[in-house]
């Protein structure tokens, strides 16, 4: 597995993470362990994001992320329906 493979495989583990939590603090609201690790997470997410963004550039473009001249890093990787379902 290469690192950018690596490091999004990172991101989305953490993704799954928070949303089973953010489903079980549905329920119970007011769980502390369950809030904890939601913040661990949501932090451990963010260092993440920033690791890989501060080597692949964005993680997810928006418009605030437009380069002033040049052209978009990202345009040079695969679009997200040219994934086969296998990459990760």
């Amino acid at each position: 597995m290469n690192d950018r493979k690596y490091m999004l495989r990172k991101i989305w583990e953490m993704d799954f993470a928070l949303h089973e939590l953010v489903l079980f603090l549905d329920t119970h609201p007011k769980n502390a362990r369950a809030l904890e690790l939601t913040r661990q997470y949501r932090a451990r997410r963010a260092t993440a994001i920033a690791e890989y963004e501060a080597v692949f550039g964005p993680y997810q473009p928006t418009a605030d992320s437009t380069p002033a001249e040049g052209e978009w890093k990202w345009i040079k990787g695969p679009w997200p329906w040219e994934f086969d379902g296998t990459e990760v």
